[in-house]
């Protein structure tokens, strides 16, 4: 009984290794095959996904866990055409199902000199929606909004932002209308151990 019981034991432990192994290979699969998406069909993204979305990219690290993100949500056609029409760089919003601005918060982001850490943070948070966005069967971009000014302007009219929020960027998200193969962006000569 107790050899089959360490026999047990030992299988478990194998079998778990290998079930955690598949799972790492998976994440770093979904990061490998993520790809900037600009053509969408016209099916539409639930509510509870798009916030399953947003949920993964406040699940960010942030500097001193200040969490300066703010994230508008846009679904309604009318609005992502306007801003489609008046910014260039984001012409796909015309096409996508829903957009999310990532935005900082001045008044949850760190003060003095370290307040421009919340660029970062919304960057981090950017990322994750992008991965959970491809994980889930989407396709989505960042689209640029800050620093351009013109940009910004936009946005702070369109979506009656206040003046503590910033527009890091606008990501235009839907289901892709192709298969779209990610860029091989390694580069071994950018790599430097230990030193320069």
């Amino acid at each position: 009984m107790k050899r089959i019981c360490l026999i047990l034991i030992c299988l478990a432990a194998v079998f778990g290794c290998n079930a955690q192994t598949e799972k790492n290979d998976d994440v770093i699969e979904s990061i490998m095959s993520r790809t900037s998406v600009r053509s969408y069909t016209d099916q539409t993204i639930q509510r509870k996904d798009l916030e399953k979305i947003v949920r993964a990219g406040m699940s960010a690290p942030t500097a001193v866990n200040k969490q300066p993100w703010a994230f508008v949500v846009i679904d309604d056609k009318s609005v992502m055409k306007r801003l489609a029409e008046q910014l260039k760089n984001a012409s796909m919003l015309q096409n996508a199902a829903a957009a999310i601005v990532v935005c900082g918060d001045l008044s949850l982001a760190l003060t003095g000199e370290n307040q421009e850490y919340w660029i970062q943070d919304c960057s981090a948070a950017t990322e994750n929606i992008l991965l959970a966005a491809h994980g889930m069967g989407y396709g989505a971009v960042w689209c640029g909004i800050y620093p351009n000014k013109e940009r910004m302007k936009v946005l702070y009219s369109e979506l009656s932002l206040p003046e503590n929020v910033i527009p890091l960027n606008i990501i235009p998200i839907g289901v892709p209308d192709r298969k779209n193969t990610p860029k091989d962006k390694w580069k071994p000569e950018r790599l430097h151990w230990n030193k320069w």
